[in-house]
Formats: structure tokens, sequence, C-alpha cells
């Protein structure tokens, strides 16, 4: 039982294991119905994180199946009979920021940045929301490494991304989720203005309008990733913004943060002009 719930009925022949004359509980038996109450008792841990109104939602706990405990209360069910019902033993999982850290990094300002774009192409600025939402209020600790397509995941119409084809000044934007390179080269210029250290990043074959030249970092799922690591001895927090057709991008952490601030040139006001087209097939 878990949560006043019933998660499975144990029917005890079913994990009889006759050896040498002597009844034993079916180990493969055994494993199964562990991994069965392990997936439904699961539950994740959730980040603290700040809300639009700038305030701190406190994280919850989590919790996994205490496997050694449960085997130990099986074997006493199984052999002594005893008890009849048994409640599931958990671990809790304590989230990985919690609200103390949380105000502690969100102290200092460490870089911004903000790119533009055209607020009337629904398609494209829906999906540059969604993925700026997916990375904001995310925590990299000292020594970690941030991938935007870990971070942001699949890009998918079920997570609500739609296609976005367009063409701005020759180059093609087309499929599902069309627009997010924008938020993964907003995100590269204000983690390089605050001082990280690249691990992965690829350019476009041709210019984008929305960043200076070379300033761009592409993204695909089943392609490149943008990468950094956070070589600072405090963690850096990532604040995502979209309103008003701008991206807009800061980077956070204690008032203790080290690090040495890089000259990065800022983007394009000017919003390109833009091209619809039908495309046919997938």
């Amino acid at each position: 039982m878990h949560d006043e719930q019933i998660l499975a009925s144990v029917n005890k022949a079913a994990y009889y294991s006759p050896i040498f004359g002597d009844i034993q509980i079916d180990d493969s038996a055994f494993e199964q119905l562990s991994l069965k109450i392990s997936e439904q008792v699961y539950k994740e841990p959730v980040n603290a994180f700040i809300n639009d109104y700038e305030q701190i939602e406190p994280g919850k706990t989590g919790h996994i199946l205490d496997e050694q405990t449960f085997k130990k209360e099986f074997q006493a069910y199984f052999y002594e009979g005893k008890p009849v019902q048994m409640t599931i033993p958990t671990i809790p999982i304590h989230p990985k920021v919690d609200s103390e850290l949380l105000a502690n990094i969100m102290v200092k300002k460490m870089s911004d940045y903000i790119t533009y774009f055209n607020k009337n192409n629904y398609e494209r600025s829906h999906n540059i929301t969604l993925a700026a939402e997916a990375i904001n209020n995310t925590v990299v600790f000292p020594n970690e490494t941030f991938s935007f397509n870990e971070t942001v995941g699949e890009r998918t119409l079920e997570k609500g991304y739609l296609p976005a084809p367009v063409i701005v000044k020759g180059e093609l934007f087309d499929g599902i989720g069309g627009g997010i390179c924008q938020v993964s080269s907003t995100l590269f210029n204000a983690v390089d203005r605050a001082g990280v250290e690249m691990v992965q990043r690829y350019s476009h074959s041709r210019r984008v309008p929305y960043v200076p030249p070379g300033r761009d970092a592409t993204v695909s799922w089943y392609g490149p990733d943008f990468t950094f690591k956070n070589i600072h001895n405090q963690p850096i927090l990532i604040r995502a913004k979209v309103a008003a057709g701008r991206v807009f991008i800061q980077v956070f952490s204690s008032d203790v943060v080290n690090f040495e601030p890089r000259f990065v040139p800022g983007a394009p006001s000017k919003l390109p002009e833009e091209v619809r087209i039908d495309v046919l097939g997938d």
C-alpha cells in the first residue's frame, strides 16, 4: 500500500521456488514485482524556481522505493505470513535546487543578452517562447556541463512546438520547432559574456540576422548541440524571458562568484525582412 492505495495483490504461490525440498522465494518473480512497485511509487523531485512575480517557489521532495527494506518486509510476509497488508517503504529524493540555494545565486547579475524577432510570426514566436521557458531557471553547478538539447528536450508536436517555415534573408527555417536557434544563440552570447567555457558550439551554414556574424549557435535534436561548462566557483542561474519581440536572457550567481566578464557585441535591433512560403511534403 502507498498513499492509501493498493498497488499490487500478491499470491504466495506465484513466488514459490522449491529447492532441495525447501520452499524459497522465486528471485525472478520477486524482481519483477519489485520493478513494478518501484515504477509505481517513483516520484521525481521538483527544483525550486523563480515565478513570474520574481518570487521563489519552494522545491518538492520526491521518493523512490527502498528496495532493501521492501525485500525484508516481503520475506517476513512470505516466510512468517505477516503482515497481510504491507506499507511500501520509500526513500526521499531531495531536489537538487532548493529555496536557500536559489536565494543565494540570484543576487549578482553576471551578464545579459537581448535578441529581436518579428512577434507577428506566430509559429516562430511560439517556438521561441517554449524553448525559452525550458531553459528558464536552469542552475548549472561548478564543473557541470550544460546541454541545450538535454535541457529543452526533443522538439515535437506533442510538446507544443509548431512548424515554422520562414526564409530570413535567404535562409530557410522549416520543420517542427523552427526558431529555437535564436534562443540557443541568445544563450550562447549571454553565457559567453559571463565567462564560461564553451564545449560545443556550431554556426549555421549561412549567416542569421538576429546576432552579429559568427555569434550564433545552431542546434538540432538529431544534429548539433550547444554545450558549455561552468568553470566558476559558484553555481550560475539562467533566467530567460520572451516579451514584445525580444529574447532576453540573464545569468546570475552569488555575490562571491569569481569571473572575468568577456566583451560580446550586441545584437542588431532592426528586424529582418521575412518571406512566408509553403512547404510541401513533410
